[in-house]
């Protein structure tokens, strides 16, 4: 059984700063993309940033966001800078492992005064 466990979201205020953390545990082989999703109130969900190699960021979160991986440990990193109301959404862990897509559970960022 593999899981991916999120913790770091929470209440910011506009230009504040929040790092998410995502730890896949269980039994893993491989893990080829690890990345993170989000999904805002009334939205669908969308892409935030990925890396397998390369990285990948929406084009709404450049130089803002940025996204790190610690293979040691099966985790992957969101560090988020100048913060936006509209950057306030559930965020989700991904992640292809042994060629499965697991999701996280989600955690909520708000950004707000």
């Amino acid at each position: 059984q593999v899981q991916l466990v999120e913790s770091g979201g929470g209440l910011v205020q506009p230009g504040g700063s929040l790092r998410l953390s995502c730890a896949a545990s269980g039994s893993i082989f491989s893990i080829n993309k690890m990345g993170w999703y989000r999904q805002a109130p009334g939205k669908e969900r969308e892409l935030v940033a990925t890396v397998s190699g390369a990285t990948i960021y929406a084009d709404s979160v450049k130089g803002r966001f940025a996204i790190s991986r610690d293979n040691a440990k099966n985790t992957v990193y969101l560090q988020m800078n100048s913060l936006k109301p509209e950057d306030t959404a559930v965020y989700y862990c991904n992640a292809i492992i042994n060629s499965i897509r697991y999701w996280g559970q989600g955690t909520q960022v708000t950004v707000s005064s």
